[in-house]
């Protein structure tokens, strides 16, 4: 099954356009949720987890969102982790397609 996406503009600044699906309802851009994403990330682990292009979070709302979500919670499942993983692994190929 294909899924449509289009362009929504951000809840919060209303000013930029985000890509969206029909399941996204509350839709930020990267300008708005950056600062969110500059906490410290103490675990060498998790640092390392983290530490992917940073374009990768500017055209990814679902990485920010796993992102904020350990820095607001501290830790993460494994569905979340295996799900970003994954996402990122897709982007990595898409990029070396390009």
């Amino acid at each position: 099954m294909v899924m449509v996406k289009f362009k929504k503009k951000c809840y919060r600044c209303k000013k930029n356009y985000v890509t969206a699906t029909r399941r996204d309802n509350w839709v930020m851009c990267y300008d708005c949720q950056k600062a969110e994403l500059n906490g410290v990330i103490d675990d060498p682990e998790m640092k390392k987890f983290f530490d992917i292009p940073h374009e990768f979070y500017v055209n990814n709302s679902f990485l920010r969102d796993i992102k904020v979500k350990y820095l607001k919670f501290g830790n993460l499942t494994e569905k979340q982790i295996e799900a970003f993983k994954k996402t990122v692994d897709k982007l990595k190929e898409e990029n070396s397609k390009d």
